[in-house]
This record gives structure tokens, C-alpha cells and sequence, in this order.
């Protein structure tokens, strides 16, 4: 009998249990928080933009009192629970738990408009905002006096207060004040140049010029010196052979300068027909100009002739090297020169020279064979290879005409006027 009462008192037990478990409200036990009901959202009308005030948010009303008691084998609901109202004189004091409306949670509000971030907040107020009546607007802050802001302004502010920090004082314009680094250059003469050397007070005077000199022509006045053939070829032509040099000399420093200048021509198996020789004083007239004079002497043809001789050389814009000069003879004849070639580089050692002569004769000069105005022209192209730059061989191509009366005194000796050659040479300086 024992054992079947114990069966049935547990029974009873187990049945009276079950209804009062059904009554427990979970939400209030910690770690339980129950998700609310989902509601449809209600749409609320967006915020005037003219509110001058935030609105305070109004706390949410308590949902309907369930039943104390839900029936057994029913549908359990979540109840809302609600607060039990204070005694009087006692402050409310709100369930967190309230119908889990999760949006009384701090950080947990979702409002479903977005107002604008600066609605109901009066932005006139602010010193310095200056902008439309309606601050919630786009633009609102544009147009703040910063100047009225703390700090900001430009005769006072925390700025102010600050050492070295006088900002009214900033020039602002043409007409501010000179101050600082923004001061007019001074007018006053620059000191003179020193004289005295701590070496004096150990050597001699004449020791002290003698290294001085020394120091000078290292260091800028040294002397120079160069011997370089421009032209020295042989010219195959049709018919008869024939042979050309261009050559110079000088020596000195960069504004003074001794310069010997030889040309001359002949043909093979006969006798020299043109040499000269100058000797020309060289001085800097400019970085790329000499300006020069001197004499010229030619040892053919005969008879020999003497010039004064007045010239120049210069490098002109684009790297052409140009030559000219006068010659005026010890019988009064006067005559002229010029001449200009161009390196043109088509690679590092390979250069193309394209080369214009002309001479030019102010009267006829029946015994050099030479006639008034231009008397000799000559045309060459040549392209060499700079084995080395001192040493640099060549082939290319000459062409010469005589002019006028200077032909016609060419053919009477039975010369051809003009001539084509093929030259073949080499250019060398050292």
C-alpha cells in the first residue's frame, strides 16, 4: 500500500505544479529580457522645422492588464506587465522591463523620421551665426562672424593674450605697417671688401704679391694653348688631284690671345698655288665673340702680297661657328672673307659638318687672277668619325665655283670655273 500512495501524492503534486509554472513571468528574472511584440510602426508627422524647442519625448503608455491567470491547455501570451502605481508621495518608479519596449532602453531609441539634426535648435542664438531665419536650412552656418567668436577676433581673444600673437598688428594690405621680416631693403653702402690677411703678419710684403700672383693665374688666368686642323684632305676630282688645309694655332688666356691662322690649296704634280699665313691679336669682346687683327702674309701666287687684317670669330645662337675678316693690301686692294660650318651630331662620334665659304673683292685684282664683288664660292658636306675627339677622320663631298670676272680670268688660263670633289681627310687638334 505504500508504494501506490506514493505514486498518487506525487501525481497530485505534478498536477498542481503545472498551472503555477504557466503563471510565472519570466521577463522579471535577470538574463530573460523577452523580444517585444512586433507592432506595425506608426508613422509619425516629421518635426516642424520652426520648432524653437526640442520636444520632450513622452514616455510610452503601459499596455492592457493581462489576466492574472491564463488557462491551462490555452495559448500562452506575453504579457505585458505593468508597474504597480506608488504609494502617494512616493516617486514612480518605472519597471525597466516594462512591455520590453526596447526603445526605452538607453542607446536603444529608433524613431522611425529622421529629423533634421538641427531642428528645434535656435541657431540665431549663437554669436555670430548670421545666417537665414531658418537654421534647420543648408547653409545656415555661412555667414558666421568669426570674428565675434572667443578667441577669434583681431583685437581680442585668447589669441591675444598670447605672446607674439598681436593679431589686429598683422599688415594686412599694401598700406599696413612694416614689421618684422616685411621691411623695405636698406639703402645703406655694403662694407668694403677686407684687405688685410692673417699671412701678412708673418711674411714679407713682396712674398705675400708673389703668392698672390701665383694664385690668380691658378685659379682663372692661366694660359692655354691649342693647335687644330679643321681641314687636311685630299680632293679627287675629274681629271686632276689636288689637296686643301684650314688649320690654326693660339695661345693665351680666356680674353687674350696670339692666333695663327694658314690655308692653302694645290694640285698634285704641279707647283703650290694659293698659301697665306696670319698672325691676328685675339681679344674677348664678348662670351662667345673674338674680336681680331693683325697681319696677313701670302707666300702664293706670286708675287707675294702683304694685308692689315681685321676680324672676327664667334659661335653664334645655335652653335654655328662663323668667321669673318678684311684684308686690305700694301697696294691698296681691299678684300673680304667669310666662312661658317655646323656640327651636327648624329651620334656620340659620328658628326655631319655642313661648310659655306665665300671671298669677295672690292676692285679686280688682274694679277691674283681675282675679279670685283664675289669672286669664289665653295659648298661642302663632310661627315666624320671621332676615333678619338682629338683624332676624328673624314669623307665628303666639295663643291666650288668661281664668280664673274674671277671666271673669266679662270678660263683664259684654261681652268675649269667650277669644280666638284670628292674629299677625303682628317681633322685633328692637339
Amino acid at each position: 500500500m505504500q508504494p501506490k500512495f506514493l505514486l498518487i501524492a506525487g501525481g497530485a503534486a505534478l498536477g498542481l505544479a503545472t498551472p503555477v509554472a504557466a503563471q510565472m513571468d519570466h521577463s522579471n528574472m535577470p538574463g530573460m529580457k523577452m523580444p517585444p511584440p512586433k507592432t506595425p510602426a506608426v508613422k509619425k508627422p516629421a518635426a516642424k522645422p520652426a520648432a524653437t524647442k526640442p520636444a520632450a519625448r513622452k514616455s510610452a503608455k503601459p499596455a492592457a492588464r493581462s489576466t492574472p491567470r491564463a488557462k491551462a491547455g490555452s495559448a500562452a501570451k506575453p504579457a505585458a506587465s505593468r508597474s504597480a502605481k506608488p504609494p502617494v508621495g512616493e516617486p514612480a518608479v518605472a519597471d525597466p522591463h516594462a512591455g520590453h519596449d526596447m526603445s526605452a532602453m538607453p542607446g536603444m531609441n529608433m524613431p522611425e523620421a529622421k529629423p533634421d539634426a538641427s531642428s528645434g535648435h535656435d541657431m540665431s542664438a549663437m554669436p555670430g551665426a548670421s545666417g537665414g531665419a531658418n537654421p534647420a536650412e543648408p547653409g545656415a552656418m555661412q555667414g558666421m562672424d568669426h570674428g565675434s567668436m572667443p578667441g577669434m577676433g583681431q583685437s581680442s581673444g585668447a589669441m591675444q593674450g598670447m605672446p607674439g600673437y598681436d593679431m589686429g598688428s598683422m599688415p594686412s594690405g599694401t598700406g599696413a605697417a612694416m614689421i618684422g621680416t616685411n621691411l623695405q631693403a636698406g639703402t645703406a653702402p655694403p662694407p668694403p671688401i677686407p684687405t688685410d690677411r692673417a699671412a701678412d703678419q708673418v711674411y714679407s710684403a713682396a712674398a705675400m704679391a708673389h703668392s698672390q700672383q701665383h694664385l690668380r693665374s691658378m685659379h682663372g688666368g692661366q694660359n692655354f694653348s691649342q693647335v687644330i686642323f679643321n681641314l687636311a684632305e685630299v680632293q679627287i676630282r675629274d681629271g686632276r688631284d689636288a689637296y686643301r688645309w684650314d688649320g690654326s694655332a693660339w695661345y693665351g688666356g680666356d680674353v687674350n690671345r696670339l692666333v695663327l691662322k694658314t690655308e692653302g690649296e694645290g694640285n698634285f704634280g704641279r707647283s703650290l698655288e694659293r698659301a697665306e699665313l696670319q698672325a691676328l691679336y685675339a681679344r674677348a669682346i664678348g662670351p662667345y665673340t673674338d674680336f681680331q687683327a693683325g697681319i696677313r702674309y701670302d707666300f702664293k701666287p706670286n708675287p707675294s702680297r702683304v694685308y692689315a687684317t681685321v676680324g672676327f670669330e664667334s659661335l653664334a645662337p645655335g652653335f654655328f661657328d662663323v668667321e669673318g675678316a678684311l684684308f686690305l693690301s700694301s697696294k691698296g686692294d681691299v678684300l673680304g672673307r667669310v666662312e661658317g660650318y655646323y656640327d651636327q651630331r648624329i651620334t656620340q662620334r659620328l658628326i655631319l659638318q655642313p661648310r659655306v665659304e665665300a671671298e669677295f673683292a672690292a676692285q679686280d685684282v688682274p694679277a691674283d687672277r681675282i675679279g670685283s664683288g664675289l669672286s669664289d664660292i665653295e659648298l661642302g658636306l663632310r661627315l666624320r668619325y671621332e676615333v678619338k675627339r682629338e683624332f676624328a677622320p673624314y669623307i665628303g663631298v666639295s663643291y666650288e665655283r668661281r664668280v664673274g670676272r674671277s671666271a673669266r680670268f679662270a678660263r683664259e688660263d684654261g681652268e675649269d670655273a667650277i669644280s666638284t670633289s670628292l674629299v677625303l681627310g682628317i681633322r685633328t687638334w692637339f
